[in-house]
């Protein structure tokens, strides 16, 4: 299959390799010019924007930051409705706010377009080994046709519902992700306060109830100091603002992540925006005055 892929970031990048892998003819923008250049040198084909994709395939993917940057690369100037054609089918695995994947949706049906949003939790490993978790709203029909695409760069693909669901199950995802770091960094802080090894500790309670995926890919990060992202901090507070403005239009109340989100806020106030979320341990090293790295 032809595909367009927009956005070749931290995680696009890789996504879009495994398609190529999967035997997809790709064509490809970005901003970032080396990102395109590497995706050349594995087989695809460079265009300059968004109307260029939509002009020479029949579908394509965006990987972009938020909403603003989708509604750019849909709407704007170069964007992909100067071009596409009716039937033409955007399946975009950004994480975005729900509200404005049906307003994007809704902007393309009026030309004839359809679309899915399919956002994608796993960070950076999963996106290179193919592993992604997505999560998919939209037409059933679209997603059954869609299907092989989307497994071509994941280990599980959900189909949540209509448009906008794939963003609503991906923010419950963040939020459960954002609450658990922070237990983890808030117990191994504990733990080395009062007198044990963190270490010892993490290896002592990650078979049983409090073990998580989340807890065995951050935990070890924490204690070695190495917070390269995977997902940085910035994103994540991308994602917590989009699940508090949707929690509050609909009166669901979450304190949880309100709280977190001024974990991530205090941390962008120390300039580690740009590190991996699991610097939330340099939040609770400065509350406790404790450092869990090794």
């Amino acid at each position: 299959m032809k595909i367009g892929f927009i956005g070749l970031g931290i995680m696009g990048r890789p996504m879009a390799k495994n398609l190529i892998k999967a035997g997809h003819e790709l064509v490809v923008t970005d901003l970032n010019k080396e990102a395109v250049a590497d995706l050349v040198s594995c087989g695809a084909k460079a265009v300059e924007n968004g109307a260029a994709v939509a002009a020479e395939c029949d579908q394509a993917i965006t990987m972009v930051p938020n909403s603003p940057q989708v509604w750019t690369v849909v709407t704007g100037r170069g964007g992909i409705l100067e071009s596409a054609k009716a039937g033409f089918t955007l399946i975009d695995m950004s994480s975005i706010d729900p509200v404005e994947s049906k307003k994007i949706g809704a902007a393309l049906a009026e030309k004839g377009c359809d679309m899915l949003d399919a956002p994608v939790s796993g960070g950076e490993p999963k996106a290179i080994d193919g592993t992604l978790s997505v999560m998919v709203g939209g037409k059933k029909e679209t997603f059954d046709k869609y299907l092989p695409v989307l497994d071509a760069m994941a280990g599980s693909v959900t189909y949540v519902g209509d448009l906008g669901a794939g963003n609503i199950a991906k923010l419950a995802n963040q939020i459960v992700v954002a609450c658990n770091i922070a237990a983890v960094a808030e117990a191994l802080t504990f733990s080395k306060k009062v007198g044990a090894d963190p270490e010892l500790v993490y290896q002592a309670i990650r078979g049983g109830l409090a073990g998580s995926t989340v807890m065995d890919a951050k935990a070890p990060m924490m204690m070695s100091g190495n917070y390269k992202p995977g997902f940085r901090i910035e994103l994540h507070i991308k994602d917590l603002t989009n699940a508090l403005n949707a929690a509050h239009a609909v009166n669901s109340p979450v304190p949880l992540t309100g709280e977190v989100m001024e974990m991530f806020q205090s941390l962008k106030a120390y300039g580690c925006e740009k590190d991996d979320h699991s610097a939330l341990a340099k939040y609770y090293q400065r509350l406790a005055d404790t450092s869990i790295v090794k």
